[in-house]
């Protein structure tokens, strides 16, 4: 007969671990409450700096830690005390939160318990956030289920090189580059593999396009679509080019109260202008009055396999990429062949439009390595200054938006500082 041998009991005076967690939870607390009443108009801009990064570092630790009880209260059934239909469905009525958040949680923290160890350890640290861990598990495990020939230690490896990308990139680019996973762990396969799995997602996107709009009967009208990624991220471009910073100034501003309009907003009014103002300029047959790049080898052009990147940063696959070349108003940059010449040296003042392409094409947007502001809004600014002699080309530009440039424009209040990757940062000057 097999006897089981029962955990031994906490040393004397020494509660059990669960109670070490209500105990901490009591005291966080007890701080807390102590913390309620101080203010923090006498704290100086370094010491709002330190705390604001530290208490989110605490805040992702704090949320491991909350991951980590709740798998376990799921293993356990504690619903099932209460009559509930499952962990999440309990902890959403007990803390007056959506089911489908807390679903999401518990998929995460099985997740991270089961297979994600090193991704729980980073979140424990404080190294990342959940946002990024719920990202970096999610491209691993699409990776495997939609790859089922991936040699020993392929999940091993990925998850190593995303929780290095999720060190240096926001989740929005780590989302993206775990897009990507595929071209990392098996990078002689990966462009074929792509564009495969983008011809059939641009299949689906294309066949599910719908938009519906109601009469409201109060003047407005309401509606919703659903379109392929590419075509929302064309319509996007053009209601940011029609509603950027410089182009608008003070009609981003609500009339009445001087506040700024919300982004969506804006958006809104853009879409107004679009059709008021600039569907007459499309010509009767293709054209528009938007311009998009896309980016693609020579070879995937001439082939039709592979995939090719918009200056929105939205990928499609070669053959989409060679339907949109006939198109007005988008711009092939075939790398590998001939393009328009991108150096007029100093013979011109402003970049033109064939740079100002090229320059998008390498930051995406504000080149401010704290910045998202899109395509749509940025300025080009000269890394040498014109004035000092720098050239009108390509590698001298930078694109930054409205706030930014005006500090690259003021070098004797902030300083400009190349990073690594090729972006900026700013620093007031002391």
């Amino acid at each position: 007969m097999t006897s089981v041998t029962a955990p031994p009991p906490p040393p004397v005076g020494q509660p059990p671990a669960g109670h070490a967690v209500l105990r901490f939870a009591a005291s966080l607390s007890a701080a807390l409450d102590r913390l309620a009443g101080t203010p923090t108009w006498s704290m100086t801009r370094a010491e709002q700096r330190e705390a604001l990064v530290e208490l989110r570092r605490q805040r992702n630790r704090l949320k491991e830690l909350e991951l980590r009880v709740l798998v376990q209260a799921d293993r356990d059934d504690i619903a099932a005390d209460s009559g509930a239909v499952d962990t999440a469905a309990w902890l959403a009525h007990a803390t007056g939160t959506s089911t489908a958040s807390r679903h999401r949680d518990l998929h995460l923290a099985t997740a991270l318990d089961d297979r994600f160890g090193r991704t729980r350890a980073a979140l424990a640290a404080g190294v990342i956030d959940v946002e990024k861990a719920g990202i970096l598990t999610a491209a691993v495990q699409r990776l495997t289920s939609e790859h089922d020939d991936l040699p020993p230690g392929t999940e091993a490896r990925a998850e190593a090189h995303l929780l290095e990308q999720a060190k240096v990139f926001d989740a929005r680019t780590l989302r993206r580059l775990g897009h990507r996973l595929f071209e990392v762990v098996c990078p002689e396969a990966a462009d074929a593999a792509e564009g495969a799995r983008l011809e059939r997602e641009e299949a689906r996107a294309r066949a599910l396009a719908q938009l519906t709009i109601h009469d409201q009967g109060d003047g407005t009208s309401q509606g919703r679509f659903r379109l392929p990624t590419l075509h929302a991220q064309l319509l996007r471009k053009a209601l940011e080019a029609l509603t950027s910073p410089r182009r608008i100034g003070a009609a981003r501003l609500d009339p009445q109260t001087g506040a700024k309009l919300p982004h969506a907003t804006l958006l809104g009014l853009g879409l107004m202008e679009l059709l008021e103002h600039h569907l007459s300029a499309v010509p009767a047959v293709n054209g528009s009055p938007f311009t998009v790049v896309v980016t693609i080898g020579l070879d995937a052009l001439v082939s039709g396999l592979g995939v090719a990147a918009l200056d929105t940063g939205h990928r499609v696959s070669a053959g989409e990429a060679r339907r949109l070349a006939c198109r007005a108003g988008i711009i092939p940059m075939v790398l590998g062949g001939d393009s328009v010449p991108l150096d007029v040296g100093r013979e011109r003042r402003l970049f033109d439009r064939y740079q100002k392409h090229a320059i998008n094409h390498r930051y995406q947007g504000c080149a401010a390595d704290s910045c998202d502001r899109p395509p749509a809004w940025v300025e080009y600014h000269h890394l040498q200054p014109w004035s000092h002699g720098g050239p009108t080309d390509a590698s001298n530009g930078i694109s930054l938006c409205p706030a930014h440039h005006r500090m690259a424009d003021h070098p004797q209040s902030y300083d400009l500082r190349r990073l690594p990757d090729g972006t900026v940062r700013f620093n007031r000057r002391t």
